[in-house]
C-alpha cells in the first residue's frame, strides 16, 4: 500500500511539473506587461502574458528601480525558441532558448541583445558565452584580414593563420560542451568559414564572405526552424551584406541574393515562410519589381495548395503606388482648367509631392522644395494638398507658382480620400519621381533624396 501511495505521490508531483521564466529589467521599460511567444520559422505563436511587478532594491548604497516578471509553463511545453516581447513596437524583445529547465535572465530593455545575462538555464549559458566568443575571436580574424590587404607581411599572415586556429579551436570546444543540448544546433550552424591564408584582393575578400555565407547552415534542421535563426540570417544576407551604388545595380543584387537564397533551401514549407517574409519586408519597401519576381519566380511554383491567394493579393493591392508601377490616375482644377496626371505631357519628369498644410514639417519643406526644383526646368511639380478644407491650402498655394497645386480633402478623415488612399502613403511629405509616361521611377525620402536622384538623371 505504502509502495503504491509514493508511486501516486511520484506520478502527480510529475503531472503537476512546471518550468519557470523569470526575469529583471533594470531599468525598468514604460510598458507593465510581457508577453511570451514561441518562434516558428517567420511566424511567433502566442502563448501567454503576464504583468511586470515594479520595486527598488539597494545597488552599491543606492536605491534602484527594477521590474521583474514571471512566466509558469506546464511540464509539456515544447523545447525551443522563445521570444520576451515588452514593447508594441520597435526592439523590445529578447530570444532565449527553452528545453525543460527553469530559465532567470537579467537585461536592460533598451539594449536587450547587448545586455542580457542569464542566471540561470545551461543551454542559454552555453550558448550565450559561444556567441561572445565567436564574436570576439572572429574580430581578430577579420581585423588580420584587413591589416594583410593594407600591408600583405609575412608577420600579418603568421598572425592571421593563428587566429583561424583559435577560431577553429573554440569551435571545437563549443560544439563538445554543448553535444546533446539544444544550443548545439545552433552553435554547428553558427560555425565560422574562413579561407586558411588570407586574401590578397578586397573584392575576393568580399566574394569569400558572400559565397560562404551559408555553408555551414543546415537547413533541414527542424531544431533551428522554430527560432529565428534562419530568418535573421537571410535577413542579414540580403539586406545587409549584399548593399551596391545605384538603384539598378542594388535592385540587381537584391535578386541574385534572393536566387542564392532560395537555391540553398529545398524544403517547401521553410521555402513558403521566407518568400512570404521576403515579400513583407520588400512590400514595406514598396519595391515592386523584387515583390513581382519573389511571386511569379518561387511563390507560384510551391505545391498549390500551400499557395496563399489571399496574401498575394493583399501585398499586391498595397504596391500600386510603387517603384516600376504606373502611377494611380487623379485629376484637378486650376483656374478653371482640367488636369489630368495621366494625359499631362509638358516634362521628361515629373515630381508628385503629397503634403498637407496640417503637417509641421511639410509648411516647412514645401517652400524650400519650391525655391530648389526652379533649377530643375525638364521636372514639373505637382503638389497634391491633403486637407481637412481648403481655406488655408488656397493661400499657402499662392507662393508656389510654376507648381501644379492640388488638393483632396474627405469629410471625415483627409487620409480617407479617395486618391490619397490609391498611394498608400504613410506619412507626409511623400514624395514619387515619375517619367514621361507617369510610371514611377523613384521614391525618395525626403527633399535632399529628391535632389540627389534629379542630379543622377
Amino acid at each position: 500500500m505504502k509502495k503504491i501511495l509514493a508511486l501516486l505521490v511520484f506520478v502527480t508531483s510529475i503531472a503537476n511539473a512546471q518550468f519557470s521564466i523569470k526575469g529583471t529589467m533594470t531599468p525598468p521599460d514604460k510598458g507593465d506587461w510581457v508577453i511570451l511567444y514561441k518562434i516558428e520559422g517567420a511566424k511567433q505563436k502566442f502563448i501567454k502574458n503576464e504583468t511586470v511587478q515594479f520595486s527598488k532594491v539597494n545597488i552599491g548604497g543606492r536605491e534602484q528601480e527594477i521590474a521583474r516578471f514571471e512566466f509558469k509553463l506546464p511540464a509539456d511545453t515544447k523545447p525551443g525558441a522563445y521570444r520576451l516581447t515588452y514593447r508594441d513596437r520597435g526592439a523590445g524583445f529578447v530570444d532565449f532558448l527553452f528545453n525543460k529547465e527553469d530559465v532567470e535572465l537579467i537585461f536592460n530593455p533598451q539594449y536587450p541583445d547587448e545586455s542580457v545575462i542569464y542566471t540561470k538555464s545551461l543551454e542559454n549559458k552555453v550558448y550565450r558565452e559561444y556567441m561572445d566568443a565567436l564574436s570576439l575571436t572572429q574580430r581578430t580574424v577579420d581585423s588580420l584580414q584587413v591589416a594583410y590587404l593594407k600591408d600583405p607581411s609575412k608577420s600579418t599572415k603568421k598572425q592571421y593563420k593563428k587566429a583561424v586556429e583559435a577560431v577553429e579551436d573554440m569551435q571545437d570546444i563549443y560544439e563538445g560542451k554543448s553535444k546533446g543540448m539544444l544550443a548545439n544546433h545552433f552553435i554547428k550552424s553558427s560555425k565560422s568559414s574562413n579561407p586558411d591564408s588570407p586574401l590578397d584582393d578586397t573584392q575576393e575578400y568580399l566574394n569569400s564572405v558572400v559565397d560562404n555565407f551559408f555553408k555551414n547552415i543546415d537547413f533541414s534542421d527542424e531544431k533551428l526552424y522554430y527560432s529565428s535563426f534562419f530568418i535573421d540570417k537571410i535577413t542579414d544576407y540580403v539586406f545587409y551584406l549584399n548593399v551596391a551604388e545605384g538603384q539598378e545595380a542594388q535592385q540587381a543584387l537584391y535578386q541574385k541574393s534572393i536566387d542564392k537564397v532560395m537555391d540553398v533551401i529545398k524544403e517547401d514549407k521553410l521555402r513558403k515562410e521566407v518568400i512570404e517574409y521576403l515579400v513583407t519586408r520588400f512590400t514595406n519597401a514598396r519595391n515592386s519589381g523584387v515583390v513581382d519576381r519573389l511571386f511569379d519566380e518561387y511563390y507560384s511554383k510551391l505545391p498549390s495548395e500551400m499557395q496563399d491567394n489571399k496574401f498575394k493579393d493583399e501585398k499586391l493591392s498595397l504596391l500600386t503606388a510603387s517603384v516600376g508601377r504606373t502611377a494611380p490616375d487623379f485629376s484637378w482644377t486650376e483656374e478653371g482648367k482640367e488636369y489630368k496626371l495621366s494625359t499631362i505631357n509638358e516634362a521628361d519628369k515629373y515630381l508628385l509631392v503629397f503634403w498637407s498644410t496640417g503637417c509641421p514639417h511639410c509648411v516647412d519643406e514645401i517652400p524650400l522644395l519650391h525655391k530648389e526644383m526652379q533649377a530643375y526646368k525638364n521636372v514639373s511639380v505637382i503638389s497634391f494638398g491633403i486637407e481637412n478644407e481648403v481655406t488655408e491650402w488656397q493661400e499657402f498655394v499662392k507662393n508656389l507658382p510654376n507648381f501644379h497645386n492640388a488638393v483632396g480633402t474627405h469629410p471625415d478623415y483627409k487620409f480617407d480620400n479617395e486618391t490619397v488612399k490609391k498611394y498608400n502613403l504613410t506619412g507626409t511629405p511623400s514624395y514619387f519621381i515619375l517619367d514621361k509616361d507617369k510610371k514611377i521611377i523613384a521614391l525618395p525620402n525626403g527633399l535632399e533624396d529628391v535632389k540627389a536622384y534629379l542630379n543622377e538623371l
